[in-house]
This record gives C-alpha cells, structure tokens and sequence, in this order.
C-alpha cells in the first residue's frame, strides 16, 4: 500500500496559503511520501491551479485531484486543463473526479443533480475520448454531443479515479475509470462492499486491477487521548452529517461518524490502523493530519510529531 497525505483544505488568505501549500508538499515529498491529494473546497482555491503550483515546487512526488466536481464544467474544458497540468507536472496528476453532493450542485451552484450516475458515466465517455488524444472527440449520449477536435494527448497516461461509494457507481469507476477516490469509508465498507464490486467490474470489462485511494484522519497522541482527538475529528470534519451519499456508506461499515474513522493513539496504534486498510484492498492511502491542542502552539507542535511518524510509517506499509 501507498501512503499520501491530504493537503490544502485548511482555511487561510490567498497569499498565506500559497506559502502553505508549497510548504506542505516540499515536506511531502521530503517526507518520501508516495502521493498528495488535495480537496476541492467548494469556496476555495482552485483545485487544478493547487495541482500546478506544487507541481511547479516539486519533483517526483505523485498530485492527486479528491475531487473535482463533474458539473462545475463541461469535459472538454477539463480535459483540456487536466492535460495541461498533467504536462507541467511532468506526468505527475491523477485525476480524481465525482459528481459531489446535493448541497453543493444543486444548492449552491442551481444545477439538477437528479441523475448523478447517469451524469457521471456520460462525462467519462467525453472526458476518456478527450484525453486519449490527439484526435477528434465524437461522443454522443444522453448528456451529451460532443464533436470537437483537440491537438492535446499525455506523453504518460494520466490515471482517472471516480470518487464511487453506492454499487452503481463503483460499476461506472470499475469500467471507465481507473479507480475510485474515498471519504468515509471505514475497513468493512472498502472489504465488504467497494473492493468486491470495483475489482469485479474492472475485470469483467478487461481492465486492470483498479486503484482504491482511501482518506482518513490520523493523530498521533497518548492512548488516553484517542477520545479528545474522535471528538474533534467530528467538530472539524463532519460532512457525514451534511451527506446522505456519505451516510449511506457509513452503514454499509462499522464506523458512526468520521471520528470512527480516525486512526489515531501511538505509533504502533496507527500502523496496525493503516495494515487493516491495507487488508481491506486500499492501494493508497492519504492521511488528513488531524492536531489536537488547547493552544495554537499546541496544535502546531501536535502536527508536527504527527509528520514524523507518518514519514516514518511510508517505509513500513510499502
């Protein structure tokens, strides 16, 4: 298994976050971490921008989108700009879409999201024919029709992941897509319920082995402040309270709330934590450092000692 980190979703200024976000990843890839994965924050900086900027400050480190929205644009515009980031990053984007959530797509930006599937495998079959250029995309479903040439083609393949959590959508990622992109999701959920049906999907349409990238929160702290830190895991993270799509695969596990999720406690709690993942079918997994502190410096100095022990578990879960 694949060890990353998440990066970017924490709240700041422009110009103070730029600063961060070069930081995070030259530490990432100091760090030797296999991969950063960066969230696309509905009312934050661009993802794809976030992707070019670290590619730019960075050198072999792998850049993952966890996930751009499907409608936000159409497939030809995201291809065109996926593959030119994928050039400036020298080969180095793996692009993590989904059709997000009810509350951002229909709530906050006025589209339909009465048919998200549909809408999902429609845009793969443009956004696929769009990136295996050079050629002419000639596409037409229910969603779309699509005629349009394009020069654009990666030098290296440019793996797509779906974030897929239901059984319709992880047949969608299993046959058009590389993989899938994961939020809450426990073991049970990824062993029982996506891994069979993604990897069983993948080989009945001739593809390989798809990648399973799992997120989750981890703290590193005294086992008698593993309490403390589930509790602050569901005050900062709490989209399973906001998301049927993500309490719909909470049931199919055996976590409640993403505090359920957090893998956290000593070092050896932690990696026996990552090895259950790894167990599960998880190929990748990108950790979302989760401090805890009464203080600003307490929370920095926890953030820190954290850093050291997931550089120091990479080695291990390889």
């Amino acid at each position: 298994m694949r060890l990353g980190v998440m990066i970017g979703a924490e709240r700041g200024d422009m110009a103070r976050k730029v600063a961060k976000l070069v930081s995070d990843i030259q530490w990432a890839e100091s760090a030797g971490l296999d991969s950063a994965w960066m969230p696309q924050v509905p009312n934050d900086f661009d993802l794809l921008s976030m992707v070019a900027l670290m590619a730019s400050n960075t050198s072999r480190i792998e850049l993952g989108t966890a996930v751009v929205p499907l409608q936000a644009q159409h497939p030809i515009a995201l291809a065109r700009q996926a593959l030119s980031v994928h050039a400036i990053s020298g080969g180095r984007l793996v692009l993590g879409v989904g059709p997000s959530h009810h509350w951002i797509v229909r709530d906050m930006l006025g589209l339909p999201y009465d048919k998200p599937a549909a809408y999902t495998r429609d845009y793969l079959q443009v956004l696929n024919a769009a990136t295996s250029g050079p050629g002419d995309v000639d596409v037409e479903n229910d969603s779309f029709t699509v005629h349009n040439p394009t020069v654009l083609g990666a030098d290296t393949p440019m793996p797509v992941l779906v974030s897929a959590l239901g059984p319709v959508m992880l047949q969608i990622a299993g046959e058009h897509a590389d993989g899938t992109s994961l939020w809450m999701a426990d073991e049970k959920a990824i062993g029982e319920h996506i891994a069979p049906k993604i990897n069983k999907a993948a080989a009945e349409a001739g593809k390989p082995a798809p990648r399973i990238v799992a997120g989750i929160p981890v703290t590193l702290c005294a086992n008698s402040e593993i309490e403390e830190a589930k509790d602050r895991a569901n005050r900062v993270l709490a989209e399973a309270e906001t998301s049927p799509n993500y309490q719909r695969l909470l049931d199919r596990g055996e976590a409640r709330n993403v505090g359920d999720l957090l893998a956290a406690g000593d070092e050896e709690s932690i990696l026996k934590r990552f090895k259950q993942f790894a167990d599960a079918g998880v190929t990748d997994l990108s950790v979302r450092l989760l401090p805890i502190g009464e203080t600003r410096d307490e929370l920095i100095a926890s953030k820190y000692r954290t850093r050291e022990v997931i550089a120091e578990l990479a080695k291990a879960v390889r």
